[in-house]
């Protein structure tokens, strides 16, 4: 992907619950207004077990519904699909019954979290803070509701994003509520397949459509753009699940109707748990690394995508022990972003200066792509002859 494209993605990848807040859904087209309702309405996200390790980050304290099969061995409770699984945790009054359910919960990264916390129960029992482990390590999902899965569920964005295995490489046509290149923050990750993926979103759950433009007859949507949004789209394309995203390669696209609202009444769910602050989970160099090659680039990825445009003016590369003189330009380097990988490569415009230390800050300011704030961090290197 070409960092054009890469700064296209996560401009339109702004989050939106904010922004949505100030439109009444009065003043909204009647599609629009049954799209927001439809997502407000169910507060959980409908996924993969594959997709909440892939982005453990993203999904971290997060109400979601799983699809799955438990397995309990002795004291330990794991939820099984598609050759992947969970470790869960069952609230009180909640069982684990054979065949396959429909678990709702909330995503512990347990990682992301202080040793002994109290919401990963019996997890933290006789484990000291030196073993604690990294985020992304150990996942666990808190069950506070199962109920039985249908045995067939009509053909819908809903079935293939909640058992996206059982239809890999079929051919299929949905309906779904277009969201643009992930505008109101859906999904966890992009494909990256071309410029003009966009995200589907059905009743619930949502996929992304790949490798055709949103546009024919009478219409041509903008994926970058909300006010398109309140438009409903038929969608024909092969099923691709792999690394954790489900997605359609379109071969048809066209314009659909907006589903008749009904007066099925959505189970209340949890309030959403505020989103903790993005944190760097991986960088190369290493912070106190010595004999680093003077044109190594340096890389730091992040827990949740980023706002690329808020990273502007809030990078800073110096040395340490060295202050600038006036007017004199501090070290010049270039940034680009991977939405796909959620990291950042920095590269100086020279070499570094051989057996000097280097400190890199991300300063106050930076935001995820849903707004919330990236911890500020500092790493030092040493550069090597």
């Amino acid at each position: 992907m070409t960092r054009s494209l890469r700064r296209g993605f996560l401009v339109s990848l702004l989050a939106t619950a904010t922004l949505d807040a100030r439109l009444p859904a009065t003043l909204m087209p009647a599609g629009l207004a049954g799209a927001r309702q439809s997502a407000g309405a169910a507060t959980r996200r409908l996924t993969t077990i594959d997709s909440v390790r892939q982005f453990s980050g993203f999904y971290h304290l997060q109400n979601v519904l799983l699809r799955g099969a438990f397995d309990t061995e002795g004291t330990r409770t794991t939820l099984r699909a598609d050759e992947h699984e969970l470790r869960v945790i069952l609230d009180e009054g909640v069982s684990a019954p054979e065949g396959t359910v429909d678990a709702r919960g909330l995503v512990i990264d347990v990682g992301r979290l202080e040793p002994g916390d109290p919401r990963v129960g019996s997890f933290a029992e006789g484990r000291e803070a030196d073993k604690w482990p990294r985020p992304g390590e150990e996942m666990l999902l808190r069950v506070s509701a199962v109920s039985e899965a249908p045995p067939i569920s009509p053909m819908s964005v809903r079935s293939i994003a909640i058992e996206p295995w059982k239809y890999s490489g079929q051919m299929v046509t949905v309906v779904g509520n277009f969201r643009g290149r992930n505008l109101f923050g859906d999904l966890p990750g992009a494909p990256g397949k071309s410029r003009y993926d966009y995200v589907l979103r059905g009743t619930e759950g949502a996929v992304w459509i790949t490798d055709l433009r949103p546009r024919g007859r009478d219409f041509d949507l903008d994926v970058n753009r909300r006010v398109d949004s309140d438009q409903w789209l038929e969608v024909t394309g092969t099923v691709v699940n792999e690394k954790g995203l489900v997605s359609l390669k379109a071969t048809r696209v066209a314009l659909a109707k907006a589903p008749q609202r009904t007066d099925t009444v959505e189970e209340i769910a949890p309030p959403p748990i505020p989103r903790l602050p993005v944190e760097v989970v991986f960088n190369s160099p290493t912070d106190r690394e010595t004999d680093v090659s003077p044109s190594a680039p340096i890389r730091i990825q992040f827990s949740r995508g980023l706002n690329e445009a808020s990273l502007a003016g809030r990078i800073r590369l110096s040395y340490l022990g060295r202050t600038p003189e006036p007017g004199e330009p501090g070290m010049q380097f270039k940034t680009s972003y991977d939405a796909a990988s959620r990291a950042i490569q920095i590269t100086t415009t020279q070499p570094l200066e051989p057996y000097r230390t280097v400190r890199v800050e991300l300063l106050e300011g930076i935001t995820g792509f849903d707004g919330t704030p990236v911890t500020p961090w500092t790493l030092t290197f040493s550069v090597g002859g």
